[in-house]
């Protein structure tokens, strides 16, 4: 098996806005973690460069205009009052210097990880970068402004491939449901706090997609509170079957870890734990694997849950040990950043409050059975 990390240093070289949540650094953080364990020097894998995509190659999904108006906010400054009318402006999507080469970048790196695959040069390919799932057509949306996702799915399509999307990120993956929501080529599971407590305010159980794909769109909402049981259990119940059903050729996953309890922005409380339970599942399926990054506002947190996932890819998370690495804990001690293990304490909730979320998700999971598991074929 052939793995492939797809990363470049410019990435931690961008900044929203000091006081933004999503810091880029992050990256630069999670890339010095994987390679304090060695995880760089596999026999099997190899270190791909980042590179930027072409103009082209993101107008596979967005309009022209409204790529021509990121171009322009790239000096930092947007001359258009209504920029405001395509979600760029103060708050979640700042114009910040350079925004449309950092968009560029995250979207042509998560294309290199889908021709990889794609062309069959490795089995997974990772890029920590993309998973940028909110972005809609002509509009920036959750601190994303180009939909990588929704780009490489297209370039997948248009070498005939059936695909299947698994986000795990917090937040629904609205973004990319809304962009193949009529069409049966691809299968779309998002699993997510309810968006009755969280942004966007999408993705019920309800919402299985029209038309033609009707049935291939999947929801898993979960209440405020869910740990790494309830989460995994949803998980189990649900993913297996309609992969398994669905037979994609290959697989992409958003692996955002703003799920995790202590992210500041959600209310969740999944550890390394579930999540590293999850990413074992994908992996287990076998398929042709194109993973991407999220969401995550805990450096920490991202640092750790993605060098895990991707020692996962690799078949090494049993070789690495709990106690981080000293030239990642010196990085991280002047980032503010505490911690000094991989692997999270177990956490698990009261019976009481866990059974009453558990509850709720079961509604969930019973309809997505009932309803969407006949089209698609799920026992």
């Amino acid at each position: 098996m052939k793995t492939a990390f797809i990363y470049s240093d410019e990435f931690a070289s961008y900044s929203y806005d000091p006081e933004h949540p999503l810091k880029p650094i992050r990256l630069k953080l999670t890339y010095d973690l994987i390679r304090s364990y060695g995880l760089l020097d596999l026999p099997n894998s190899s270190l791909i460069p980042a590179q930027k995509a072409d103009r082209s190659e993101v107008a596979l999904f967005h309009h022209p205009h409204y790529i021509q108006l990121v171009e322009e906010a790239n000096s930092g400054f947007l001359t258009y009052e209504w920029g405001l009318d395509f979600g760029l402006g103060p708050g979640d999507n700042p114009v910040f210097s350079g925004v449309y080469d950092w968009s560029l970048l995250v979207t042509g790196a998560t294309l290199q990880a889908a021709r990889l695959v794609q062309q069959g040069e490795v089995d997974i390919a990772f890029n920590i970068s993309g998973g940028l799932h909110h972005a809609a057509k002509s509009r920036a949306s959750g601190f994303c402004y180009f939909n990588d996702v929704v780009i490489a799915i297209c370039y997948l399509l248009q070498q005939g491939k059936r695909v299947a999307y698994i986000d795990v990120d917090v937040h629904h993956g609205d973004g990319v449901q809304n962009a193949f929501y009529d069409t049966d080529q691809v299968l779309t599971i998002s699993l997510h706090e309810s968006g009755y407590f969280l942004f966007p305010g999408t993705g019920f159980e309800y919402e299985i997609g029209k038309d033609r794909g009707r049935g291939y769109s999947v929801n898993l909402p979960y209440f405020p509170g869910a740990d790494d049981e309830v989460v995994v259990y949803g998980f189990l119940e649900i993913v297996p079957p309609l992969i398994k059903a669905f037979q994609p050729d290959i697989l992409i996953t958003q692996l955002g870890v703003d799920s995790f309890r202590t992210d500041p922005l959600a209310h969740a409380n999944v550890t390394t734990h579930g999540f590293c339970q999850m990413v074992t599942e994908m992996r287990e399926f076998g398929l042709p694997w194109i993973a991407l990054g999220g969401g995550g506002y805990d450096l920490h947190n991202v640092a750790r849950a993605w060098t895990l996932a991707w020692a996962i890819m690799n078949h090494r998370e049993a070789d690495l040990p709990d106690e981080l690495p000293a030239d990642y804990l010196s990085e991280a001690g002047r980032l503010g950043l505490q911690g000094t293990r991989l692997r999270d304490p177990a956490y698990k909730l009261k019976t009481q409050d866990r059974n009453k979320i558990l509850k709720e998700l079961e509604k969930s999971v019973k309809y997505i059975k009932k309803e969407v598991f006949p089209i698609i074929g799920a026992g």
